[in-house]
């Protein structure tokens, strides 16, 4: 039976090529964050990972809701051009993927 690979899986991944590349303390100057909509495709975010060549890490934030609190959310760090054409990239295939939704199919493969 195949694992099934999951966020946990993908950013301890990423973390440990990060290491092995960089060793533990990274600089952080000249790195941006894409922080990913709540609700985001998981196969969309794998992509992003993936294409862009982008870090996925856990930040916590104020999120403009009813209560503004602090909560995690899932950041894609990378340069700016990376993350500028992820930032592309990533609302086409929302896009894509909200016009096929409307059209009434309904997909379980969300973050």
């Amino acid at each position: 039976m195949s694992k099934t690979l999951n966020l946990d899986d993908l950013i301890a991944k990423k973390q440990a090529e990060r290491e092995a590349k960089e060793g533990v303390n990274v600089e952080l100057e000249g790195f941006y964050d894409l922080v990913i909509p709540p609700g985001t495709l998981m196969s969309i975010i794998y992509d992003l990972v993936e294409e862009f060549d982008l870090e996925p890490i856990i930040r916590k934030m104020h999120v403009k809701i009813a209560n503004s609190e602090e909560r995690e959310v899932l950041v894609l760090r990378g340069s700016l051009e990376q993350v500028q054409a992820a930032e592309k990239f990533l609302y086409e295939e929302m896009n894509t993927w909200l016009a096929g939704d409307s059209a009434g199919s309904k997909n379980p493969d969300k973050a």
